[in-house]
């Protein structure tokens, strides 16, 4: 006799998550997460499928990642082992900046219960502490990017975290795809849509860029020149691309 699929509704599914009814409507209504059964009394109800999905959803928003973010992320698809090493070692390196930020305050704890005056240095690693709480890519930009402006790019994506993989590897060119969706079925330029788009992958530049303007004219000149190695995609064809630039373009001038 096959098993039932357990589900579950709104509420209990919000008390087993720890999560408020509110945040789920609120997902539910953004299309981020939504009930995909019905009961026999026509109540909507969670699936274990959606479970899944609301713990790829947690795990991407501990990764640092947006809502929209991630919607995107989950649309492209996402590699479920390499989520839950990410999502482990954020775990292992926020236990580490914990156990050290517990050994700096027990040490401070100590002096001052001693009456003694925490020295300069010991006042600087708390504040360390408490601060602390694709192949064909690579290559391609390291035709077009010289070594400061790779070790730069290195710097603001490890800044990023482990979010960076999913910016870049997975929103950015995803974020093309949809622009290129958009332009080849006639949308104009000006269509909110891709306005929207354009201030993503602007937004995005920035990030990684950390708003130097010769690192992101570079990095463009590499999108510009090997859109195959960067956009993850080796069929891309130059002139598609060309001309997907030029629709972008476009969109931005409609938001000035």
């Amino acid at each position: 006799m096959p098993s039932v699929e357990q589900t579950w509704k709104v509420g209990p599914l919000a008390e087993a998550s720890g999560l408020t009814v509110r945040t789920l409507h609120h997902w539910d209504e953004l299309g981020l997460l939504c009930p995909s059964r019905r009961t026999a009394s026509g109540h909507r109800a969670y699936t274990e499928p959606d479970v899944v999905r609301l713990y790829q959803i947690l795990a991407l928003r501990r990764l640092g990642l947006g809502l929209e973010t991630i919607a995107t992320c989950l649309d492209a698809g996402v590699d479920p082992r390499r989520l839950v090493r990410e999502h482990l070692a954020a775990t292992e390196a926020s236990l580490a900046a914990l156990r050290d930020l517990h050994e700096r305050l027990g040490h401070l704890d100590t002096e001052l219960a001693a009456e003694r005056e925490p020295g300069t240095a010991d006042l600087l690693r708390l504040v360390r502490a408490v601060g602390a709480t694709g192949p064909a890519a690579d290559e391609a930009l390291r035709r077009h990017l010289d070594e400061d402006q790779l070790h730069a790019l290195a710097d603001h994506a490890a800044a990023l975290g482990p979010a960076a993989h999913y910016l870049l590897e997975v929103e950015w060119p995803q974020l093309y795809r949809r622009a290129e969706a958009l332009r080849t079925a006639g949308a104009d330029p000006a269509d909110p849509r891709v306005r929207r788009i354009a201030a993503r992958l602007d937004e995005l530049s920035r990030l990684f860029s950390g708003g130097d303007t010769a690192l992101s004219a570079a990095v463009r000149t590499a999108w510009r020149e090997e859109p195959a190695a960067l956009s993850g995609d080796p069929d891309a064809p130059a002139d598609a691309w060309a001309d997907l630039r030029t629709f972008l373009d476009r969109a931005r001038g409609a938001a000035s």
